[in-house]
């Protein structure tokens, strides 16, 4: 049996080709930064080209053209933006001509700030301001020494000082055109910018059909199934995002000019306005909103009271959404951890700067994609990912490893509260010793970290003996015993202790023999000693028929009329064939689960009930 191959429900390792992977990354992110003037007005043409597309899908429907529909959408979509950017200026500009009426105010507050401190905090304040003006102070000149030639009762005239050359700064003429340039470009370079993401979104709406097509051949038609489902995804991630964004933001909005007009600061519409566009820059425009408020409420009021109270509206808004809010919201539709998306963040502003910070999580989501359904970049996935990428048997198996029983039956415990016992056993410890078994056999597990894993596993199967599942009703026969034996190793005892707990649990009587407990001449008496008793020979791959089919014909030998049920955990394969390898020994039914056991079990069970009144 090859044992590189994970259990069943484990992901496979993403793969990633070392150095070719490497300069393919390293390449992405050169031509990222150095095309940048072209890519970011495409990508920002990229995410209006998705919030406009239900507009021009619904004028389209009302039987208009594409171009039609098309450009009566973008005009639209600029007026009312232009029409908000006028309103917001026009009020910032009266905001601004207001100010002067507080002076009285805002020199108060500078003059607070300026008040000496009294008590201990105002001398120490004094003393480190004396040491600071004391090692700023120059040095005085140490005097020249006198010349051996020179007297020593003449005095020695002062040195004249230099008179200093002066210098003057002598512009070169410009032109009126160079001065025409210099006077326009911080007005004109930004306009030409959004004049190409107005274009790249026109021609994008025109021919978003033709692009898919194009991008469909591009990948290859053998491609079609994953680019397909790919750019649905894409798409509708993408979309789901800027709805929710823009409702979490209109609604931050809307909360914070509110709460403005509460506490009485001038403006409150404005203030939320402003609020709600600035949080689509992340983590750096909400504080940027809240400073404008601020500042005017320690203008406009005499306290401090009021500004304190926009203080704590704002951060208590920013963390009601950022911790609570957004998780919940943007973790359900885009899938990106929160981690992730902080370090994104983070690399597409230092890449592309404020634009790539808006646009950090849209290319993100784009990206957690392509590592979603293109195996090759599924470490991306992994990386940037929402989806837990280890399964909670894996996570159990690892922590026991770690030595670390506590965050290991933590992970149990949370298994338990979604699934019965026995799907608990059968999904994550079944699996877990698996996965030990498998390193086991390869030599990869030290003594002590084995002796560690068993005896945390007993423990933790002793402490799940009183789970009792609610909707689980006792058998009403319980005149035959159930004897459960390992095959071979501490992993089978183990597994034998879990289906005689869960047996014992639906009311049988069961007995659990350890592997280093009687022998085995001790273990066929016991099941001498019983009428009517079922066997069962617990055995964990990799190296599991040898010893069970062992087990199974010594039992088979002494009592051949004893119902003998053999469990190979987690054997994948076909239990037909499987069953033909114990020969003339053969059980009387194959097992590969602890669910599919205690059924095969309770018939064994019931049929030899059957049989006993037939015999008697």
């Amino acid at each position: 049996m090859k044992h590189d191959v994970p259990p069943p429900g484990l992901p496979a390792r993403p793969k990633l080709r070392g150095d070719a992977g490497a300069v393919a990354m390293l390449g992405t992110v050169a031509a990222l930064y150095f095309a940048r003037e072209i890519l970011i007005p495409l990508a920002l043409a990229l995410v209006l080209t998705f919030l406009l597309i239900p507009g021009v899908t619904l004028l389209q429907r009302l039987r208009l053209g594409r171009v039609v529909s098309v450009l009566t959408t973008v005009l639209v979509s600029l007026a009312v933006a232009g029409g908000i950017g006028w309103v917001i200026a026009n009020q910032l500009v009266d905001v601004a001509n207001q100010l002067p009426q507080y002076s009285q105010n805002i020199h108060a507050k500078i003059e607070d700030f300026h008040s000496p401190v009294t008590g201990q905090l105002g001398r120490a304040a004094a003393s480190v301001e004396e040491i600071v003006r004391e090692l700023s102070s120059p040095a005085a000149p140490s005097p020249a020494s006198p010349s051996p030639r020179q007297s020593r009762k003449q005095p020695i005239p002062p040195p004249a000082p230099a008179s200093p050359l002066p210098v003057q700064m002598v512009q070169p003429a410009t032109s009126g055109w160079t001065e025409l340039r210099n006077l326009g470009a911080p007005v004109l370079a930004p306009l030409g910018r959004a004049g190409m993401v107005v274009i790249f979104t026109i021609f994008m709406l025109l021919k978003r059909e033709d692009l898919r097509n194009r991008l469909l051949r591009l990948a290859g038609l053998s491609q079609l199934n994953l680019m397909t489902r790919a750019l649905d995804d894409a798409s509708v991630r993408v979309s789901r995002y800027l709805l929710m964004q823009f409702l979490v933001n209109a609604s931050f909005g809307v909360l914070f000019g509110f709460g403005l007009y509460w506490i009485g600061v001038p403006y409150p519409a404005l203030w939320g306005a402003v609020a709600a566009i600035l949080r689509y820059v992340p983590y750096v425009g909400t504080l940027v909103a809240a400073t404008l408020p601020i500042a005017l409420s320690l203008a406009v009021f005499d306290g401090w009271l009021r500004p304190l109270l926009v203080l704590i509206l704002v951060a208590g808004l920013e963390l009601i959404t950022a911790n609570f809010l957004e998780p919940w919201l943007y973790g359900a539709h885009v899938g990106i951890s929160s981690l992730a998306l902080l370090v994104t963040s983070v690399f597409w502003a230092v890449l592309w700067g404020p634009a790539g910070l808006i646009l950090a999580t849209p290319l993100t989501v784009c990206v957690v994609v392509l590592g979603r359904h293109v195996p090759q970049l599924s470490f991306l996935h992994v990386l940037l990912g929402d989806e837990p990428v280890l399964a909670a048997e894996a996570q159990v198996y690892q922590r026991l490893l770690a030595m670390d029983q506590l965050e290991a039956h933590a992970v149990l415990g949370q298994s338990l509260k979604e699934k019965p016992l026995a799907e608990l056993y059968d999904s994550v410890l079944l699996p877990a010793l698996s996965l030990a078994e498998q390193d086991r056999h390869k030599g990869a597990i030290d003594a002590a970290r084995e002796e560690f894993l068993f005896l945390s596993i007993n423990e933790m199967i002793v402490e799940f003996s009183e789970y009792q599942q609610a909707d689980s009703a006792p058998v009403s026969d319980v005149a035959h015993r159930i004897i459960c034996i390992p095959a071979h190793d501490r992993a089978d005892e183990v597994m034998a202790a879990m289906l005689a707990q869960l047996l014992e649990q639906k009311g049988y009587t069961t007995l659990s023999f350890p592997i280093a407990g009687p022998s085995p001449n001790e273990v066929l008496a016991a099941i001498e000693a019983g009428r009517g008793d079922v066997v069962c020979i617990s055995a964990l791959p990799p190296y599991a028929f040898a010893p069970a089919r062992a087990v199974c014909k010594q039992i088979r030998e002494r009592f051949p009329k004893l119902k003998v049920a053999v469990c190979v955990w987690g054997f994948g394969g076909d239990t037909h064939k499987a069953m033909a390898r114990f020969e003339r020994t053969q059980p009387d039914c194959l097992s590969t689960s602890l669910a599919q056991a205690m059924e095969q079990v309770q018939e064994l069970v019931a049929s030899t009930a059957e049989a006993a009144p037939l015999a008697g």
